[in-house]
């Protein structure tokens, strides 16, 4: 599931669903869209992010950017100046600008609500940004290359530090303590604290149904008591309480153990998989379905919106609740999608 293609290879365009969804399960491609040839529902949206209680922003996946100014009512198209539209991830930075992570142009960014945006693009190695994380002034970038850190004055991306080259980052946390948590695909967990050496993998604990060690991971979140949460790609849901030094799992009694989104408020924590949204508040002993209204169960991210309301994004549209997770309302007025050929440039 988890096989990585080698620098360079070009595959034809295929169209088939069938294709695509060998190549998300293969490749690089971001889980779960596979659209087929005449397929005209709702975009599939792999990243959601909030700028205030009203504000929203959607990348899809293959159709670009997305606005809303009425949580989600209603959409319209945005990204001009976004040269590809695989969208990634989305961040809000602590001054309302918007960054962008795209599967082949890099970073984008936009100061004027979403009308323009501008390649960010300096100091990257690799195109392909998996995970963006807004810390204070801070922007970091989860990359095909390692994880990256932009400067506050010369928009200019730097290594956080040595030890992920030519790793693929797909999670990105930051514990209170200024300690840096990476999620990689092929090397598990990977801790970096401020004046050190550099990235230490942590993965005692992190292991599978057969005792195998978890190397593939999708997810990480860090809840306010300092608790690490890490999704995996088909392993489940870990819990660390002392830094990453030691795991367990925690998802046992979950039915699906693709874990797309993890979230922590103070009513439990929110699990995004390939199958629904469940909920916890005993630490994983016991997890509830929150699926009621989703009429597409491959969730491929959850966040939480200052007001408090739930956003999931699904491989056909996206879907708010107002009564956390209790049940949920699809939000697809403009987000339309129709057919998106698959990106032909893996590595």
């Amino acid at each position: 599931m988890q096989t990585r293609y080698t620098h360079g290879i070009v595959l034809p365009l295929l169209l088939s669903s069938l294709a695509a969804a060998a190549w998300a399960q293969q490749g690089t491609l971001p889980d779960g869209p596979q659209p087929g040839p005449m397929d005209q529902q709702a975009a599939s949206i792999q990243a959601l992010t909030a700028a205030g209680e009203q504000l929203l922003y959607a990348g899809s996946f293959g159709h670009g950017l997305f606005r809303s100014d009425d949580r989600g009512a209603t959409w319209t198209k945005s990204g001009q100046g976004v040269t590809d539209p695989f969208i990634l991830s989305l961040v809000t930075g602590k001054d309302g600008a918007i960054y962008a992570g795209t599967f082949r142009g890099g970073v984008f960014r936009t100061r004027d609500h979403g009308k323009t945006w501008q390649a960010i693009n300096g100091g990257l190695k690799r195109h392909e940004i998996k995970t963006l994380l807004a810390v204070g002034d801070v922007i970091y970038a989860g990359t095909a290359d390692g994880a990256y850190r932009l400067g506050k004055s010369d928009d200019h991306w730097v290594v956080v530090t040595t030890g992920l080259d030519e790793i693929l980052v797909h999670a990105l946390a930051q514990s209170s303590d200024g300690t840096l948590y990476a999620g990689t695909s092929g090397k598990g967990v990977l801790r970096f604290k401020a004046n050190s050496n550099g990235w230490v993998r942590m993965h005692h604990g992190l292991k599978d149904h057969e005792g195998m060690i978890e190397n593939f991971i999708r997810v990480l979140t860090i809840d306010p008591e300092g608790a690490i949460y890490a999704g995996t790609f088909d392993g489940g849901v870990f819990r660390s309480a002392d830094g990453g030094t030691t795991w367990r799992p925690i998802s046992r009694a979950l039915p699906n153990d693709s874990i797309r989104g993890i979230l922590f408020n103070s009513r439990g924590l929110f699990v995004a998989t390939g199958h629904g949204i469940f909920k916890t508040t005993d630490k994983g002993r016991q997890w509830v379905p929150l699926n009621n209204g989703l009429t597409s169960m491959a969730v491929q991210v959850l966040i939480e919106s200052g007001s408090g309301a739930l956003y999931a994004g699904t491989n056909a549209g996206a879907f708010r609740s107002d009564d956390d997770g209790k049940t949920w309302t699809a939000i697809n007025q403009g987000l339309e999608g129709g057919m998106a050929p698959p990106p032909f440039l893996f590595r």
